[in-house]
């Protein structure tokens, strides 16, 4: 059997770094890690072949070598994901698909062979099965949750590594909070999953041997989920791993009560981590009770990240507007908590109401759902009607946007951030590629941009006062070119 392995498209968001990747000539940020993993629960006598739309297109002469084409898609990969079905039927291809996009919008995908959703762990083998006999049906699916534990290491073989900027691992599935906007929960559970220390060792060992010596993205939706196992098992174990070896730096996702804990946040730095994201959505305490956000009310949050931050860890922050408390006093102070934390990399967006969520099923009880979740918290739609009047609050948003990402705010935030950042380490590898980049940003940003004169302030307020952190400003500078492109390009 030859499979396809097929990696829709993402559309140029916040998050895919396009217009900051060309910089490093890298083509997409992170590989398709669920698709690797996929394709090491499939028979080993199979041939396999990976296709990132992110990195290559799928050509005719993928099609004419296939048998079989799986594809695994995210809900905002949707459009592409329509137009791979499509030629793959009309290549005369089977076509399997899975993946959060299939498990919630399978009626509207009528071209799909076999939708194979949930946790692959826990499907992928019975339809395997099925298929061998001949018998295969058309949606497999269940409510169980898969044991990690005996989950397969990602087949990166499949990657040309050269392609990335990042590569992906994952320790655990599942979050103990229960935000009613997120569909985290509804996918995989509250109870923390938890892969052994071992199976993380062995993954990175792989990436290692590969060759890879830059960042490592923990894809768990909260790392901290279990802090006992984190601190007794894990990070122990990347510290040690780490002994000897060059570059790879990790970074991840987990909540704000990491500030609460000095020893942890110590290790995690001692283990490699510089960056972390954590949702911290709103300064607005009726708008965290409105959302279910209780570990976050009652917090200095600005403290709490610049705790984060002076233990080296880079905080990357998720906000959202929009909530029924909102008012439009809002927009300014949304502005003023981003530029008073120095989180540098602020996703801002409008809240949605993905399916399955608490929020999505009060707001259909209501009567106030529009149309399906885009999957783009900072595209400036939403599929809920708000409480604020909407053009009110896309105008506000617009401002909060373009203010936050203009270049005398942006590197305002940044030298903010510098500041406050004291990492036990350079978290930016000097290379040839990165020699190359700050050369590319003089040309595109410092002679060619029309914020040029803010680049060259902030350059050399970079050189001359933090000099350690001078290959990390110039990223920064880099990532601002990228959000702002993205702001004037598609925040309507």
């Amino acid at each position: 059997m030859k499979v396809l392995l097929i990696y829709p498209e993402f559309p140029d968001t916040f998050w895919s770094f396009k217009h900051a990747l060309a910089f490093v000539h890298k083509r997409a940020s992170l590989p398709p890690l669920g698709l690797l993993t996929v394709a090491a629960l499939m028979p080993g006598g199979w041939e396999k072949r990976l296709v990132d739309l992110n990195v290559r297109k799928l050509t005719q002469r993928d099609l004419d070598w296939a048998d079989m084409a799986f594809i695994g898609a995210m809900t905002v990969q949707r459009n592409s994901a329509f137009d791979v079905i499509a030629r793959c039927k009309a290549a005369g291809l089977r076509v399997v698909v899975g993946g959060p996009l299939f498990i919630t919008e399978h009626a509207d995908f009528p071209q799909v062979d076999h939708f194979v959703l949930n946790e692959a762990e826990l499907t992928l083998p019975e339809f395997l099965a099925d298929l061998e006999r001949g018998c295969a049906r058309r949606v497999y699916e269940t409510t169980a949750f898969a044991d990690v534990q005996r989950s397969p290491a990602p087949l990166w073989e499949l990657v040309d590594l050269r392609q990335y900027a990042t590569m992906a691992v994952q320790f655990s599935r599942g979050c103990p909070y229960n935000c009613d906007f997120c569909n985290v929960t509804v996918l995989l559970g509250h109870r923390p999953r938890l892969k052994t220390a071992g199976q993380i060792v062995h993954e990175l060992d792989a990436l290692y041997d590969l060759g890879w010596r830059e960042s490592v993205f923990f894809v768990d939706d909260n790392l901290i989920g279990n802090k006992r196992v984190l601190k007794e098992s894990l990070l122990p174990a990347l510290i040690q791993w780490r002994k000897g070896k060059t570059g790879m730096t990790f970074h991840t996702e987990a909540s704000i009560n990491l500030a609460d804990d000095e020893d942890l946040m110590r290790m995690m730095a001692e283990a490699g981590f510089d960056m972390v994201f954590i949702g911290i959505e709103t300064p607005s305490e009726e708008g965290l009770a409105e959302c279910g956000k209780k570990h976050n009310k009652n917090r200095d949050l600005i403290e709490d990240i610049k705790r984060i931050q002076r233990h080296g860890m880079q905080v990357q922050g998720g906000f959202i507007i929009g909530f029924d408390s909102d008012t439009p006093s809002i927009f300014r102070r949304q502005i003023e908590f981003i530029q008073k934390s120095g989180i540098v990399t602020a996703m801002v967006g409008l809240l949605q109401a993905p399916f399955g969520t608490r929020l999505y099923q009060r707001l259909a009880h209501e009567g106030r759902l529009l149309h399906a979740f885009s999957g783009d918290n900072v595209d400036g739609m939403t599929n809920i009607i708000p409480r604020m009047p909407v053009d009110v609050l896309q105008k506000g948003y617009r401002q909060v946007v373009q203010s936050l990402y203009s270049p005398a705010n942006y590197y305002a935030r940044v030298k903010t951030f510098l500041r406050e950042f004291k990492p036990p380490r350079v978290s930016v590898p000097v290379d040839f590629e990165h020699v190359m980049a700050l050369f590319r940003s003089i040309l595109r940003l410092g002679i060619l941009g029309r914020a040029r004169l803010e680049y060259w302030r902030f350059f050399f307020w970079a050189l001359f006062r933090k000099p350690r952190l001078f290959p990390l400003a110039i990223t920064f500078t880099i990532y601002g070119f990228h959000f702002r492109r993205v702001v004037d390009l598609h925040v309507v």
